[in-house]
């Protein structure tokens, strides 16, 4: 179980997120919840597993990272692509732009002190482009207000450096995860795996690359052959992970998922720990969140 009280983010650069992690016991984990694609505003979306996995996280003290697309917000009059019946009755409302804030900020509240990532999706960077607001801003900024101190806003794409430096102890270790919200349509067959080769060549500090939009869910790991300053060869791992979201599309029978021939898509999040070994090197691995 994570001490949230041994934890401090913040931001080193606009596209860096940085925590800093300080367990009392060199071994101690840090839980995270890596999340995207909630569409929480959304009549499909699985609230109540949304909420399971937020109060587990409440449990773990771990942190809370959200990939983008947190808000559906596909529901306004302007869209073309608006459907009521995809409405909640909470959001019925003309002022729904602010509707959608007010209620994200409800329902995330409690578990504030555990949020540290909002980042955005398409959904949100559509709204920003035709409406000139940023929902993902609005509600990081109500949050704060409710005890989010470590939250943060950031872009479609980026950074988060874990810093791993034990109390009473001068070492320390990093894990570098690479995040994008995603792009493409995942593809029926390789649910979007190709593109693990493609950023595997122009990322090669990531430790981690997360990514989400297509509501997949995988993990991939890449083995890789290096060599230290000191001509000493070794192997290591650059682990690729996909987040599917909480909206269910395909139960309904209708709508446009149904009429292109969308398949079911798994539902939840990822869990990742990540600790100090005894030989003072970084480990992490992966769970389902379901």
């Amino acid at each position: 179980m994570s001490d949230l009280e041994n934890i401090t983010v913040r931001r080193t650069d606009k596209a860096v997120l940085r925590i800093d992690y300080r367990p009392t016991r060199t071994t101690d984990p840090i839980w995270f919840l890596l999340r995207s694609d909630a569409h929480h505003d959304n009549a499909h979306t699985e609230i109540d597993m949304e909420r399971r996995h937020l109060e587990e996280a409440k449990r773990r003290g771990a942190l809370i990272l959200d990939n983008g697309d947190l808000h559906c917000a596909m529901q306004g009059r302007w869209d073309r692509r608006a459907d009521r019946s995809a409405l909640r009755p909470e959001y019925q409302f003309g002022n729904y732009l602010d509707r959608l804030v007010d209620e994200a900020v409800e329902f995330y509240a409690p578990y504030a002190p555990n949020w540290c990532m909002m980042g955005l999706g398409n959904h949100e960077t559509a709204i920003l482009k035709h409406h000139e607001t940023n929902l993902t801003e609005r509600t990081v900024e109500r949050l704060k207000l409710k005890g989010a101190v470590n939250l943060h806003c950031t872009g479609y794409a980026g950074w988060v450096r874990l810093m791993i430096c034990p109390k009473g102890d001068r070492r320390s270790v990093s894990l570098w995860m690479y995040r994008h919200h995603g792009y493409g349509g995942g593809g029926p067959v390789t649910r979007g795996t190709i593109q693990t080769s493609r950023m595997a060549v122009y990322l090669p500090d990531a430790d981690v690359v997360w990514t989400g939009h297509t509501h997949d869910q995988w993990i991939l790991p890449i083995e890789r052959y290096r060599v230290t300053s000191a001509d000493v060869p070794y192997l290591d791992r650059q682990t690729h992970i996909r987040t599917p979201g909480y909206k269910d599309e395909f139960s309904p029978q209708d709508g446009w998922h149904t009429e292109r021939g969308g398949p079911p898509k798994p539902r939840g999040a990822l869990w990742m720990r990540v600790w100090m070994n005894r030989k003072h090197k970084v480990e992490y691995e992966f769970t389902e969140a379901r």
